[in-house]
């Protein structure tokens, strides 16, 4: 029983004679043929037939021919595989093997054969297996859906460049017309339109007679043919056209498209293309060339080396976020003044700035508060991935960016409505990403170890396995930038696959082969006399916190240089620090003495640090030295504080405490703020965590892939369902009110049902029933009954392959199987 309306191919057959050869006459009988490994099979490839599952087979080939799935059937084939799908739509129907051959490879024994008739049977398999063809070699037939399109017409021209047949062309023309065509062409006249048709069409298929009319033809004729010979076959005329059109639609060999057009007959092409289809049939998926390649150690160290960056940028990345993170926009996402302050931060540019934002919110490390101020910040997840080994942190990362549907390399893009979209916003869900970055690494393990590819070989290869126009376009882009990210993660170095990113193809844990690569972490820097330090390498925990505090970073790279300035130092005065503890500190950590211009800097602010203390009165400045505060009030950069003097050693401002700290340190002074009771407040800024977030679910491409215990289940389910709807039934007797119409479900009467469930339960015979379920949804089921008591009756219910119960009172109608049946 199928939904909507039905593929008329699907339950339609053809005439007995077919029937009598074995052929199957429809696309049901072709499915019902297959054995339980193929349906099993189709369903795979195909898993929108599976929702939900069909009923029976010819269910499934009703489903099998709807548009919407035969679309997304003909996006999933590779070129050579389409290109047959689309000979097959402008060949006649059925089509004999031959013909299909002859149209992808040409005719005659001059013919080139670039591999074309070797790799039909593998295509033709292909459109087979997926139910998009049907029928044996000498009777194929493309499924209805798929012919209609893929085959020519005036508002959608085929991918083959071909145009309508004789017959389509001519129709509805005159059949005064028609055999003026037939006589200008040599033939002699007919006394009906369709002979006329035939004998023109006859003409031109027969290469012989063809050659000869062309060989008449002028010079500019066989011109104005060869412009349309590989499409499009339409060209515009005139009310009056030039000698050589006028010659060329005389004779038939352009018929009119509409007043002021003429298409090239399907028959007139394919006798000037040599019969082929298609300009170039490409049986053989394209090679992915070795650009490059280099010793796998040299490979491996450069990934390890991106893979050490990657995540320095995403901890540098989340911690900046972690005090005041960027608002949320309205709309949802990132506004594009936060994206570019985050690119200056992470001095990268904003494509690669909205990668690593994305990878980290992808990772379940950044996330929204959801606070009525809502802003972005890290989630408790961060903390968790700070304390893992390197290794594993980036496995996290890795694992992370493999699914993502979410493309960071959309951020910029119009939506259909025409908006920006916006990093960690929505409308960045592109389901093809996953497919599309497994296969890229695919590809590259491929190729020998140590080798990177032509990028332009790599995409000419995705190009030929999804050539749809769309789809092929996409995949493009999404390919460009996994090879751009994967490079940026370290799942390749220098293009070629590392050890790291083999694992994570091939589901083993990145983590392993990365973390022998990986250098220990260092507890040392080296302080040199121009206030900088050092890292020669990744910094220990508790070293890399302290020192992001007291110094600002410089440079990064495989060596990381920190510069200590006045502002970092008083910053970690602000932190709570002493001059003491920083001594102690540098000189703990220093693999060199401490240099004494960094020692003087250290003492020198923390002299000055605290002289000034800031309250609220609306806030105050107090200083035990007089005179620094007369030069503060001179100074014309307080102007905007509202300053006065109210004792010797106390200064009012109209400011708030906050606004006068930052004003002060602006003109280079190093206040501290005070409590009420004047001690000095330690500015330490709590770091703000949001609420626990799961990560971004990936939007799936289409509906998920059956695994093979549904596989199972669904052909179980779709054969019971075919049994019982197959089965043949014996035909109900006349009742008074006349006999049952043939093939409807008797309707009979509460006793005469419950009779009939209790001798079957008795004999153990199996019956067929009409049955309306609780939600009003009726089907007919065959079951073998085995129980009958309050007012159930239990049996083996062949259709769904269980024991199930029905209640009696919901049992429309039941009959017993014809005896040939049971």
């Amino acid at each position: 029983m199928g939904t909507g309306r039905c593929d008329q191919e699907a339950t339609v057959p053809e005439p007995s004679s077919t029937a009598a050869n074995g052929a199957p006459r429809s696309l049901a009988e072709a499915l019902r043929a297959r054995d339980d490994a193929a349906l099993a099979a189709l369903l795979h490839a195909r898993p929108d037939l599976l929702s939900p599952v069909p009923g029976d087979v010819t269910q499934l080939a009703t489903r099998a021919g709807t548009r919407a799935s035969v679309v997304r059937a003909l996006d999933r084939l590779d070129r050579f595989a389409l290109q047959t799908a689309e000979a097959l739509a402008v060949a006649p129907d059925p089509c004999p093997y031959g013909v299909l051959e002859s149209l992808l490879a040409g005719t005659g024994e001059d013919a080139p054969d670039n591999g074309t008739r070797a790799a039909l049977p593998r295509a033709l398999a292909t459109l087979r297996d997926q139910a998009l063809v049907w029928g044996g070699d000498e009777r194929l037939r493309l499924v209805r859906t798929a012919r209609e399109l893929l085959a020519p017409s005036a508002s959608r021209p085929s991918p083959t460049g071909l145009g309508p047949t004789v017959a389509e062309a001519t129709a509805g023309m005159s059949p005064t017309r028609i055999q003026e065509i037939v006589a200008a062409a040599g033939l002699p006249a007919t006394h009906d339109p369709v002979s006329a048709v035939a004998a023109l069409t006859g003409l031109f298929t027969d290469p012989a007679r063809m050659s000869a009319l062309l060989d008449e033809a002028p010079p500019e004729a066989r011109q104005v043919l060869d412009r349309l010979v590989w499409g499009p076959p339409y060209g515009e005329v005139t009310a009056n056209p030039a000698p050589p059109v006028r010659w060329l639609r005389d004779r038939g060999l352009l018929l009119p498209a509409t007043t002021r057009t003429v298409v090239l007959p399907r028959e007139v092409a394919l006798h000037l293309r040599g019969g082929l289809a298609h300009r170039s049939p490409e049986p053989v998926a394209p090679e992915v060339a070795v650009q490059r390649e280099h010793r796998p150690p040299l490979v491996d160290a450069n990934a390890a080396g991106q893979a050490l960056a990657a995540l320095a940028t995403v901890e540098e990345l989340v911690k900046s976020w972690e005090h005041a993170g960027p608002p949320v926009l309205r709309a949802g996402g990132l506004s594009v003044r936060d994206l570019k302050r985050t690119a200056a931060a992470l001095d990268a540019d904003e494509p690669t700035a909205a990668f690593w934002i994305e990878l980290a919110y992808a990772a379940g490390l950044l996330a929204a508060d959801g606070e009525v101020d809502e802003r972005y910040g890290p989630t408790p997840a961060f903390d968790d991935w700070r304390e893992l080994p390197p290794a594993e942190r980036w496995s996290v990362l890795a694992e992370a960016w493999l699914p993502a549907t979410r493309t960071a390399g959309a951020v910029g893009e119009q939506d259909p409505k025409g908006r920006t979209l916006a990093a960690l916003g929505p409308g960045l869900d592109r389901s093809a990403a996953p497919e599309v970055r497994r296969r890229v690494l695919e590809l590259l393990a491929a190729l020998p170890e140590g080798a990177s590819p032509d990028p332009q070989a790599l995409l000419d290869r995705l190009s030929w396995e999804r050539p749809v126009r769309g789809t092929s376009e996409l995949r493009a882009r999404l390919a460009d930038r996994a090879l751009t990210e994967a490079e940026l993660l370290g799942v390749t170095g220098r293009g070629a696959l590392s050890a790291p990113g083999r694992a994570l193809l091939e589901h083993r844990d990145p983590a392993q082969p990365l973390a022998p690569l990986l250098p220990e972490p260092v507890d040392r820097v080296l302080l040199q006399a121009d206030l900088t330090a050092v890292a020669p390498g990744p910094l220990a925990r508790p070293l890399a916190d302290v020192l992001a505090v007291l110094a600002d970073v410089e440079s990064k790279g495989g060596a990381t240089v920190y510069r200590f300035t006045p502002g970092s130092v008083r910053r970690a005065l602000d932190g709570g620090h002493t001059a003491s503890d920083l001594h102690a500190f540098l000189a703990e950590h220093s693999a060199t003495p401490v240099p004494q211009p960094l020692s003087y800097l250290i003492d020198d602010v923390a002299r000055r640090h605290g002289r000034l203390r800031v309250g609220a009165a609306s806030s105050y400045v107090r200083c035990d030295d007089d005179s620094l505060l007369g030069e503060i009030l001179a100074d014309k950069r307080s102007a905007p504080l509202g300053l006065r003097r109210l004792a010797p050693t106390v200064l009012a401002a109209q400011a708030d405490p906050g606004a006068l700290l930052d004003g002060l340190r602006a003109m280079g002074y190093a206040p501290a703020a005070e409590s009420h009771t004047g001690d000095v407040l330690v500015a330490r800024a709590d770091a703000r965590r949001t609420p626990a977030r799961a990560k971004p679910v990936p939007v799936p491409e289409g509906p998920p892939l059956p695994d093979e215990t549904l596989l199972a289940a669904a052909v179980r389910a779709i054969r019971a369902g075919d049994l019982a709807a197959t089965a043949v039934r014996k035909e109900p007797e006349a009742t008074a009110g006349g006999a049952a119409a043939s093939g409807e479900l008797p309707r009979t009467s509460a006793a005469e049902t419950l009779a009939t469930v209790q001798a079957a339960a008795l004999t153990g015979s199996v019956v067929w029933i009409g049955y309306v379920n609780a939600e009003g949804a009726a089907s007919q089921r065959v079951i073998a009954p085995v129980r009958v008591e309050g007012g159930f009756v239990t049996g083996y219910d062949h259709t769904a392959d269980e024991v199930r119960t029905f209640a009696l009172h919901r049992i429309t109608g039941v009959a017993e199987l014809a005896d040939d049946q049971v």
